[in-house]
């Protein structure tokens, strides 16, 4: 037998070996758990946080990975060229948030896991995936904190706004103190009873108050 004989003999073997209704198959349900994945991080992450690239790449992360891990698990000298290969990339992509390192490994994992085959883990395990990031997101966002700035002529006007956030039912904490020849400006951090801020009103209305402001803080930024 000739080295073209060995060559051909491999070959052929190796395509006898792909499987078309797999292959679909596959990538169906990668496609349908790649949308569930870009779904749940539309509705987590929303605002200056929600990066539409990064969106679009969860779906193909997902494909992409399901592909790759059918191939390799198919032919055991092609895993080991795999791994080579990969092992050559390197992601430079800017990670603006931590839960964003979460999605690409639930990508991942998905397309990993529904490549191996077993497809029912892949969907059972996103949907818990999902269900407790929805419900950690919209409880972060109910309990999303305010920065209230106020600017007061004297400490009387001072005392006289504390107490009226205070009898609102806020919880509020002193943040920051500036005392200078103008007045005092303080930095409030407020907890809203309710989305009501009525009570915004009333401290304007303060003898004393020169302004007010109320913004959305988080931690890290306000906005």
């Amino acid at each position: 037998m000739s080295f073209n004989d060995i060559f051909k003999s491999s070959f052929l073997e190796s395509v006898t070996e792909f499987s078309v209704l797999d292959t679909l198959i596959g990538l169906a349900f990668s496609l349908v758990v790649g949308l569930f994945i870009y779904l749940i991080y539309k509705k987590t992450l929303t605002g200056i946080l929600y990066s539409s690239g990064l969106a679009l790449t969860l779906v193909g992360l997902t494909m992409v990975t399901t592909l790759v891990i059918m191939a390799v698990t198919s032919n055991v000298v092609l895993s080991l060229g795999m791994v080579g290969a990969l092992s050559i990339v390197r992601f430079r992509a800017a990670i603006k948030e931590p839960v964003e390192i979460v999605f690409l490994f639930w990508a991942l994992a998905a397309g990993i896991v529904i490549g191996a085959g077993m497809i029912p883990l892949a969907v059972i395990g996103s949907i818990v995936i999902g269900g407790m990031l929805l419900l950690l997101a919209n409880r972060k966002y109910n309990d999303n904190p305010y920065m209230l700035v106020l600017r007061c002529a004297d400490e009387k006007a001072e005392d006289g706004a504390m107490a009226l956030l205070k009898d609102s039912g806020c919880r509020s904490k002193i943040k920051a103190k500036t005392v200078s020849q103008n007045g005092t400006e303080l930095s409030v951090e407020v907890k809203l009873k309710d989305a009501s801020t009525g009570f915004m009103h009333a401290i304007s209305a303060v003898e004393g108050v020169q302004s007010a402001s109320l913004v959305s803080y988080n931690g890290e930024y306000m906005s």
